[in-house]
């Protein structure tokens, strides 16, 4: 029998690395940059608030990557992400930016990673360009007409499109006014969980 090839796409903050915000938050002291996607659904809401911010308290690009530089990936990612890249191809969808988010991949031995773009000038952070609307839903749906077979895995609102657009979608360590709000997608508590989801959905095909 035929198989169709399998690509997971995974989200990156909170469910391969810490939130950067909420790490940038917790070392400036600024609570207002502790919301996330898993707070506000509007992307472009949340992403104003927060260039609010950063020209109000004067922090830089550099202040932000100087926080992510000492973050750690979650305990436990780095098994995880080998054991699936040993099965599958993976994919991270991330609506992170490219200028944060090279660190942390390369510490995950550099899988690919579809994100967005900040705009600086003089080191400021003044504006954000998305590489694609809705890149996560539109991504899993064109590798689908690809023929191939889409497992996803995310923590927030932000991820509910791909979710629901993959073959099969699954929250991992996702809050629950987040889960609440999706009962039809699965939801896993633990790397160990997911794989196993994973290895499921593998044997259904």
């Amino acid at each position: 029998m035929f198989t169709k090839q399998c690509i997971v796409t995974l989200d990156m903050e909170g469910v391969l690395t810490p939130e950067i915000w909420i790490a940038v938050a917790e070392k400036t002291g600024i609570p207002e940059l502790r919301l996330t996607t898993r707070d506000i659904q509007d992307y472009d809401e949340l992403m104003r608030g927060r260039l609010k911010i950063l020209e109000r308290e004067n922090l830089k690009l550099s202040d932000i990557q100087e926080v992510i530089g000492t973050l750690p990936l979650l305990d436990g990612a780095m098994d995880f992400l080998n054991t699936l890249r040993d099965e599958a191809q993976v994919i991270i969808l991330s609506d992170t930016f490219q200028e944060f988010a090279y660190p942390l991949i390369k510490r995950m031995n550099m899988p690919s990673i579809f994100c967005h773009n900040l705009i600086v000038k003089d080191d400021k952070i003044v504006d954000y360009h998305l590489r694609l609307q809705d890149q996560k839903r539109k991504t899993v749906e064109m590798l689908k007409t690809l023929n191939f077979k889409v497992f996803s895995a995310g923590d927030s609102f932000n991820d509910t499109g791909m979710l629901l657009a993959a073959d099969k979608g699954s929250f991992l360590f996702a809050p629950q006014n987040v889960t609440d709000k999706f009962p039809q997608l699965a939801h896993a508590n633990s790397y160990k969980e997911l794989l196993d989801s994973f290895h499921q959905f593998q044997e259904s095909l």
